[in-house]
C-alpha cells in the first residue's frame, strides 16, 4: 500500500474518516491470501482453532490451503471493546512540520491517523470504541460504544486534538493511566499511542509509568503500547554539525550544543531506555511495538488483528 500516494489526494485533516477509510480497504484488499481475510458480512474473522473446541465451524477450505486448522468466529462472538489512549503532550507535536509537510509526519499526526484507522477497522468490525486523550490534565474520555454516532464524536475530537495550539502541556502519564484503567469496567483491549517521554526520566519515574500500564491490564485487558518516536532525530539524534539551542517542548529549559559531540552518548542512553520499555512491557505481558513516524500503517493493523485473535 502507496500511504504517499493516497495522501496527495487528500489535502487536510478534515478528511480524516476517508483518509482512514482509504488505509483501510487497501490493506484489506492487500490480505485476501492471508488467514485474516474474512472481512465479510457472513463471518467476522478467523481464530485459530483449539483442541478440544468443537470442530462444526472449522474452515476446511482454509485448511487445505495452510495446513493448519482456523474456525470461523461469528458478528455475534466478536463484539470486541476496545479503548485508544491517545498522549497529547507537547513533545507529541514534535517534530515542527513546514507548511507543504503532511500532519501524519508529526507524533501526534501519525497517532491521530493510526487511531482512525483502527477506528475504521473496529467499526468494520463491529466493534465497539471508546477514547481517551491526556497531558498534565485528563482532556477527554469517551467510553467504548459502537454507534455511528458516537465513532463521528470520536473523530471529531481526534481532529480537534490535530488543530490545538501548541500551548506548553507536560506529561503526566502515570496519574492518567491510573484514572483510565479505573474508568475501563469491563474486559477490553486497550491501545496506547505515547513517546514514553516525561519530565524527569530518573529510574523511580520509570518505575511509576510501569506501574500504571500493569495497572491498566486488570480487569484482564490486553494491553498494546504504540511507541512512537521521529527515528532520526529522537532515536538517532542526527543532526548537522552546526551549533544548536535544543529547546524542552515541556518544561522550556534551553541548551546550548554541537550535535556530534553529544550524538554518540545520546544515542547509548536513548537505545538503553528503549530495551528497557521492550523488557518491561514483555515481563508484564504488554504487547510493546515501537513505532517510527511515517511507518507503514500495516504494521498498526496487523499488529491488532494478531491481538485480538489472542484476546478471545
Amino acid at each position: 500500500m502507496n500511504l504517499e500516494s493516497q495522501i496527495q489526494k487528500i489535502s487536510s485533516f478534515e478528511h480524516l474518516e476517508l483518509l482512514a477509510n482509504q488505509i483501510v480497504e487497501g490493506f484489506i484488499s492487500g490480505m485476501h491470501k492471508s488467514p485474516f481475510h474474512g472481512f465479510s458480512a457472513e463471518f467476522a474473522e478467523h481464530k485459530i482453532y483449539n483442541p478440544g473446541e468443537s470442530t462444526k465451524h472449522i474452515d476446511w477450505k482454509l485448511y487445505a490451503k495452510t495446513d493448519r486448522l482456523y474456525t470461523k468466529r461469528y458478528e455475534e462472538e466478536t463484539n470486541l471493546r476496545c479503548h485508544l489512549i491517545l498522549d497529547n503532550s507537547s513533545s507529541m507535536h514534535y517534530p515542527n512540520l513546514k507548511e507543504n509537510q503532511p500532519f501524519y509526519e508529526s507524533k501526534i499526526g501519525f497517532s491521530v491517523l493510526a487511531s482512525a484507522v483502527l477506528m475504521n477497522l473496529l467499526k468494520k468490525q463491529r466493534d465497539a470504541v471508546g477514547l481517551s486523550v491526556y497531558s498534565d490534565t485528563y482532556e477527554y474520555y469517551s467510553p467504548e460504544k459502537g454507534s455511528e454516532r458516537h465513532h463521528s464524536m470520536i473523530l471529531n475530537k481526534l481532529e480537534e486534538v490535530l488543530s490545538q495550539n501548541k500551548t506548553t502541556r507536560k506529561t503526566d502519564t502515570v496519574t492518567f493511566l491510573h484514572q483510565i484503567a479505573e474508568n475501563i469496567h469491563r474486559r477490553s483491549m486497550v491501545i496506547l499511542f505515547t513517546d514514553m517521554f516525561h519530565s524527569e526520566g530518573s529510574e523511580e519515574d520509570n518505575d511509576k509509568i510501569f506501574k500504571a500500564l500493569q495497572h491498566l491490564k486488570h480487569n484482564k485487558h490486553k494491553v498494546v503500547v504504540f511507541h512512537v518516536y521521529d527515528e532520526k532525530t529522537e532515536l538517532n539524534f542526527n543532526f548537522d554539525n552546526a551549533p544548536r539551542k535544543f529547546i524542552d517542548v515541556e518544561s522550556g529549559e534551553e541548551i546550548n550544543l554541537f550535535a556530534e559531540n553529544t550524538q554518540e552518548s545520546y544515542q547509548k542512553v536513548v537505545q538503553e531506555y528503549f530495551k528497557t520499555i521492550e523488557a518491561t512491557c514483555m515481563q508484564y505481558q504488554i504487547r510493546y511495538v515501537p513505532v517510527s513516524v511515517g511507518e507503514n500503517f500495516e504494521k498498526i493493523l496487523l499488529t491488532y488483528l494478531v491481538e485480538k485473535q489472542k484476546f478471545g
